[in-house]
Formats: C-alpha cells, structure tokens, sequence
C-alpha cells in the first residue's frame, strides 16, 4: 500500500516531454548566439561564405556605393545584433553601420541646406547651383 501512495502523491516531475522541448528551443534562441550569420538561415551563407560577402559590401561602399553598407547591415543582421557571434564577420557589419550612418547624415544635411536655405544662403551663387534653369540656359523651354 505505500509503494501504491508514493506513486499517486508524487507527481511528474516533466510532464509533458513537448513542453519541455519547446522550453528548451525558446531558452536556446533567446540567450545563445545565432547560428547563421544572416537572416535567411540555414538556407544561406556559411561563416566563411559570410565574411567574403560581408567584406566585399564594406569595400564596395566606399567606391560610392553606400546603399551596400545598408543591404550589408540588413543581410547580416544577426551578426549585428549579437555583438560576440561570428567576430569575423562583425568587424565588417559594424563599419558598415557606422558608414551608412554617416552617409545618411551628410546626404540629410546636404538636402536640408539646399531645400531650406537656397536663394537665401547662396545668394547670388544659387543659380549656378541648381539644375532646375538648364532648359533655359540651352534654350530648350520653347516649341518655335
């Protein structure tokens, strides 16, 4: 009668082995590092793969292209976001930020100096700087 007792007190201690597998996996994919390097997973790059791929963006960016660094960023996201994965590849990915962010920062301020400022700011230099007048200048605006 005991060994009948201790079997229907005591519970379970895992009861559903599914549970704990997703458990687990949830556990494993929030506190570990990624696997793959880039966001479309096993079905893309490997490690080495990554870093030629992720090199070559960085470098291409700099012959004034630096939409690369972006897809780069965007591409290797997982690498990005955890900053111990893939040491390799990271090196390229965070340069690649920093240089699309400064990119982004001058275009910004480039635009905003000639749509806010304009005639104002460049005075009588202004027409010289913009492409608007060029039909003009050539002789192209009438029909005759």
């Amino acid at each position: 009668m005991e060994a009948s007792q201790a079997t229907t007190t005591t519970e379970d201690p895992n009861p559903s082995p599914n549970l704990r597998r997703r458990d687990l996996n949830l556990n494993s994919i929030s506190s570990s590092s990624p696997v793959w390097p880039t966001i479309d997973g096993p079905l893309g790059l490997s490690e080495e793969e990554g870093l030629s791929y992720a090199r070559r963006f960085y470098n291409f960016g700099f012959l004034l292209l630096p939409l690369l660094w972006a897809v780069n960023c965007f591409y290797f996201w997982p690498v990005l976001r955890h900053s111990r994965s893939f040491p390799r590849i990271h090196y390229y990915v965070v340069r690649s930020a920093v240089g699309f962010m400064v990119f982004t920062a001058l275009l910004s301020s480039w635009a905003l100096t000639f749509a806010v400022g304009g005639e104002r700011l460049f005075g009588p230099v202004w027409d010289q700087l913009v492409m608007y007048n060029v039909a003009d200048k050539m002789g192209l605006t009438g029909w005759s």
